[in-house]
């Protein structure tokens, strides 16, 4: 089959929006197509497409392939599950295969970036599946793994690498990968690389990216703000919004549960023993609180796994793989695997708190009901995170329902229910001075510090819409003047008499005393001192004492053996003349007055 033009080519021949026919730019695009062959698609991807049993492509897929195959910049907005992975790499891996180039080392055709590990395998193992039958070469750089296989693998050449930012640039830092020959910019999940925790990183990443490029931005949700800042970064966009902004699936049964903290474990395990939660998501909102949770369920007998950013590499992987395979039906994790993680067969999502970032949970939520399927989430609120759920029903544009058929309106009339009067009423100018009496749980049982309310007076505001403070003057605190005692008169003594001891007479601290009065050793601690003391002294005079020299020992001479003839034994040496060995040591054994020599000799006759 003839290859089709390279992808300089498909740039150089762009014409003006304004000249393409039924391509409006900014505006919501209304093509559809009924297969993948009628989007443009070359006969390879065709095939690697129905061994995956994909025959019709996405809304999401359908009108964004033809406008990337020409070279666009897009900015794809659509709902989680909805094959945004497919709808971008697809027309990448077609013009990559296009242009027929072949890579240098470390010098990269095609760039996606990913926030986390996770996200970044699920998007190469995408590309190894639909251009397996392209001869594409790609690689992953991600942390926490050792970067020498990833250098190596730079280092042969690559046409696809997906990376997370902080690895990428260190790698760029060490000139191990050079980006000024990338021809493809994916940036997925957009709007989480473009807010304050990616952003320097990613900035200092396209610094070093050639200006002529093709720039793809796809997200689920996209805040006015971030969309703002993507404006930079790409040339006459289009955006294709297949749902509006930050909309939720459409097949997942929303709920919330109103409990407080203290709670939420019980009701947690008191959900999973149901049997139809076969496969279940929890997110929280630390990574401390994800351990605590995994921890609390394995007690109860459930087999569940925390996965976070603190766990190694190995060990989120194998987590990953437990819960995807089936053999962990429970998975405890924070908002890292709120991006991408595609398991079709999660049941049930439960967010055990909610998240402070209302398009966090849109993302979290996405992970039940993906590919046409349906799903559950489950949220648990309690006092303080009433804020939180406003944002999200704020964002979202609806109301969530209550679970255990109650209503919102009851919910918060119990929750801010005032207190009931006692029979010993204070006076009106007492209000209560509990700071729990209006704070949203716990307010319907009665407390010692609950007292009785003055009447409202007529014409005023009713008494469960006034603002109840207690009053500073009588609150109790470090300040409040104790009832029944006189006041302090002021200390004329000197500072630092006054600084020996405090308005009660005690000592202010332990060594202010004064030192006739400080509290002596006991006897024996002294008797023990006062010995390692004296050996001290002891040691100290001996090494001063000169050293003395031993007495020398006086050796008797040794008697001669054998008959000769001299009747005394003779030294051989300055006496006798000899020069034996050593100054003649050695006696000689005869007589005759011979010389001394080497070797002894006997007396008589030579």
């Amino acid at each position: 089959m003839p290859r089709r033009g390279s992808a300089r080519l498909v740039r150089s021949s762009r014409r003006p929006p304004q000249e393409r026919p039924g391509v409006e730019v900014g505006k919501r695009l209304t093509m559809t197509a009924q297969d993948f062959a009628s989007l443009g698609l070359s006969e390879q991807l065709l095939r690697a497409l129905a061994a995956r049993n994909y025959t019709t492509p996405t809304p999401i897929q359908a009108r964004t392939i033809p406008h990337l195959l020409q070279g666009r910049d897009l900015l794809g907005i659509a709902q989680t599950g909805t094959g945004k992975t497919a709808a971008f790499a697809l027309p990448m891996l077609q013009l990559l295969h296009a242009a027929n180039r072949r890579p240098r080392p470390k010098h990269p055709r095609a760039l996606v970036l990913a926030p986390t590990r996770e996200l970044a395998t699920q998007i190469a193992e995408s590309c190894d599946a639909y251009g397996k039958h392209l001869h594409l070469r790609g690689t992953i750089v991600f942390g926490g793994v050792g970067q020498n296989p990833q250098v190596q693998a730079l280092s042969r050449g690559i046409d696809i690498l997906v990376a997370t930012p902080g690895r990428l640039l260190d790698l760029i830092q060490q000139r191990h990968c050079d980006l000024r020959e990338v021809e493809i910019l994916v940036l997925d999940e957009a709007d989480r690389m473009l807010d304050m925790g990616f952003l320097p990183d990613v900035k200092r990443i396209l610094a070093t990216l050639p200006q002529q490029r093709q720039s793809l931005l796809f997200s689920a949700t996209m805040p006015n703000d971030i969309t703002a800042l993507a404006q930079r970064y790409l040339r006459d966009p289009i955006r294709v919004e297949v749902t509006p902004p930050a909309a939720t699936a459409d097949r997942v049964e929303q709920s919330v549960y109103f409990v407080p903290k203290a709670k939420k474990r019980d009701l947690l395990v008191e959900l999973l023993q149901d049997p139809d939660f076969e496969r279940t998501l929890i997110f929280t909102r630390t990574k401390h609180g994800a351990d605590r949770v995994a921890k609390s369920l394995q007690q109860v007998k459930i087999d569940a796994h925390a996965i976070h950013g603190n766990k190694s590499q190995n060990a989120r992987e194998r987590a990953l793989d437990s819960f995807r395979d089936g053999k962990s039906p429970v998975l405890v994790a924070t908002d890292i695997a709120a991006r991408g993680i595609d398991v079709p067969e999660i049941s049930h999502v439960i967010n055990f708190d909610l998240p402070n970032i209302p398009e966090s949970y849109v993302h979290r939520i996405g992970r039940t009901a993906r590919a046409g399927r349906a799903g559950i989430a489950i949220s648990f609120c309690d006092g303080e995170e009433r804020e939180f759920l406003r944002d999200i029903e704020k964002l979202i544009k609806k109301r969530i329902p209550v679970a255990g058929n109650q209503i919102r309106e009851d919910a918060r009339a119990a929750a801010h229910k005032p207190a009931a009067p006692v029979q010993t009423p204070k006076p009106a100018t007492a209000p209560s001075t509990s700071p729990w009496d209006h704070s949203g749980f716990g307010a319907d049982i009665e407390t010692d510090d609950q007292v009785a309310q003055p009447v409202a007076a007529q014409g005023s505001e009713p008494e469960s819409r006034q603002r109840i403070r207690p009053d500073p003057r009588r609150a109790p605190g470090p300040y409040a003047p104790t009832p029944g005692r006189a006041p302090r008169q002021p200390d004329l003594r000197p500072r630092h008499e006054r600084n020996r001891e405090n308005h009660r007479g005690r000592p202010a601290m332990p060594n202010a005393v004064d030192p006739e009065q400080r509290r002596q050793d006991p006897e024996w601690l002294r008797e023990q001192r006062e010995a390692e003391r004296r050996e001290q002294q002891e040691r100290q005079q001996q090494q001063q004492r000169p050293p003395q020299r031993p007495a020398p020992q006086h050796q008797p001479a040794r008697r001669p053996h054998g008959n000769g003839g001299g009747s005394a034994p003779r030294r051989s040496g300055p006496s006798g003349g000899g020069h034996g060995h050593h100054g003649g040591g050695r006696p000689q054994q005869g007589g005759g007055g011979g010389s001394g020599g080497n070797r002894p000799h006997r007396g008589g006759r030579r």
